[in-house]
């Protein structure tokens, strides 16, 4: 879908990773009430800004507590991902609507804000239904691996990083944000918009025409916010990690770290192997699209301590063309 176009104020897409939420819903809302004023900070006298976020470990969370209780008792079913899916985005978007909520009521604003949850339109002859490989759930052994594997053959379950088990899926490309037309008249109407969680839920056109349908699929969470990025017509992306920049060589002795970088640049160091493949990497792919995708726009990298630093300049990484 292309960027709606039309008269607007500049907008940022700021994109928290599911990883800084927490390991419950306790310690997520106190660590989203503590992060909430830096994100405000962002925040121009003529900017709008919408959030999005990761949440793959809270996915994970929820299927395992319903894979659990569906094993002790016929009267749980166990939870497609799809609807784990959906289930994060809502009670993530709800903890962050309280905190931005009492951070906003604190400094006597008069914002509003609301989360969609979102469906993410996905190619159905996309190669990675062919092939899933991104990592969900819990660990098991390998025997129970494969005796899942027989006993569906529609389930995946692959080896990762010497750490057990894990089932498989697919990781389309994101295409096109079904409930883009919303976000954006939320913009209009002044509201901080908190949409996209976890990358979108994927779904494909119905076979019969009308709808959507949802896929057992994971978005890749760093390219579901540069979908939305474009779809809102941003002017800046802004992905929020644990570092303050980008690096190569890292954590070696001759690791070096960037303030700036072009695209031409970021994409050498992509092709040099510089970036980790479940870490840096999808993130500043993300940000060469972005900065590709339209004239002046420009994707940050950095962390969310500092996060009102990076419009300065005076922190993260800039990536542009």
């Amino acid at each position: 879908m292309a960027a709606i176009k039309k008269v607007h104020n500049e907008r940022i897409v700021i994109a928290l990773g599911g990883n800084a939420l927490g390991n419950n819903a306790e310690e997520q809302l106190e660590r989203i009430t503590n992060s909430t004023a830096t994100i405000l900070d962002l925040i121009r006298p003529d900017s709008e800004i919408i959030v999005t976020h990761g949440n793959g470990p809270q996915v994970g969370m929820i299927q395992k507590a319903f894979t659990i209780a569906s094993e002790h008792s016929d009267q749980v079913p166990e939870m497609p991902l799809v609807e784990c899916g959906a289930m994060s985005q809502g009670y993530i978007g709800y903890q962050l609507q309280q905190g931005l909520g009492k951070e906003i009521a604190r400094r006597g604003k008069s914002w509003h804000v609301a989360t969609v949850i979102t469906q993410m339109q996905v190619d159905p002859t996309d190669p990675s239904f062919q092939n899933p490989s991104k990592p969900i759930g819990a660990f098991i052994g390998e025997e129970a691996a494969k005796q899942a594997m027989t006993d569906d053959p529609t389930v995946s379950y692959i080896e990762d990083c010497g750490r057990g088990w894990r089932r498989a899926v697919a990781s389309p490309t994101p295409k096109a944000i079904v409930e883009a037309e919303s976000i954006m008249n939320l913009l209009d109407d002044e509201f901080i918009v908190i949409c996209c969680g976890g990358g979108g839920i994927p779904v494909v056109k119905a076979e019969d025409g009308f709808g959507y349908r949802g896929v057992p699929a994971v978005i890749d969470k760093d390219l579901g916010a540069e979908r939305l990025a474009e779809d809102v017509d941003a002017q800046e992306l802004i992905l929020l990690t644990a570092v303050d920049h980008v690096a190569i060589n890292f954590n070696k002795p001759d690791q070096q770290d960037f303030d700036e970088m072009t695209v031409a640049q970021a994409r050498g160091f992509c092709d040099e192997g510089q970036f980790a493949a479940g870490s840096m990497l999808p993130k500043v792919l993300a940000c060469i699209k972005f900065a590709e995708s339209g004239h002046g726009r420009t994707a940050i990298i950095g962390s969310l301590e500092r996060a009102s630093e990076l419009l300065k300049g005076t922190s993260g990484t800039r990536i542009h063309l």
